[in-house]
């Protein structure tokens, strides 16, 4: 059964287009310090936190929705100095449910955001959304999606 966030309270509706990210977190990256991916090592964290992401893929789908930004504002969840992996420092994390619109498909996820000021390396784009969601079949960078995004959780503003 594909995973379910539940309904959106306020949904607002913004375009975007998939973009590279860094391969930190998924693991593909030549000179990433975590081969398995930095998601599958943090997602045994966010589970006892109570935030339970194992049944989408392990990685994040990277959406520009450039010339706009955004900024949570009331995320869901936020966990705060998380010591997921040692030799690095702790970090903040937030998650605002979210839904990606692609090809006549809705997947259901989560607005993925480390903190910038607590991550130490792989900042994104201040336009890019990082999310978590199930596999999304054919998906490929340059092709445009829909999200829609927790209104009373996520500011979109003009750049």
């Amino acid at each position: 059964m594909p995973y379910q966030a539940g309904a959106l309270q306020r949904p607002r509706v913004v375009p975007g287009i998939v973009v590279s990210g860094h391969g930190v977190a998924s693991g593909t990256a030549s000179d990433t310090p975590y081969p398995a991916g930095s998601i599958p090592l943090q997602l045994p964290h966010f589970r006892s936190l109570g935030l339970d992401l194992t049944a989408l893929h392990p990685a994040t789908l990277n959406v520009s929705i450039g010339p706009r930004r955004f900024q949570l504002t009331n995320p869901r969840h936020t966990f705060r100095q998380l010591r997921w992996i040692e030799g690095f420092p702790p970090e903040d994390f937030s998650f605002s449910p979210c839904r990606v619109r692609f090809a006549a498909e809705t997947y259901d996820g989560f607005v993925y955001h480390p903190h910038p000021e607590t991550k130490e390396r792989h900042h994104q784009d201040p336009s890019t959304l990082e999310i978590i969601t199930a596999c999304i079949p054919e998906i490929r960078y340059g092709d445009r999606v829909e999200l829609e995004l927790e209104a009373d959780e996520i500011a979109v503003f003009e750049a």
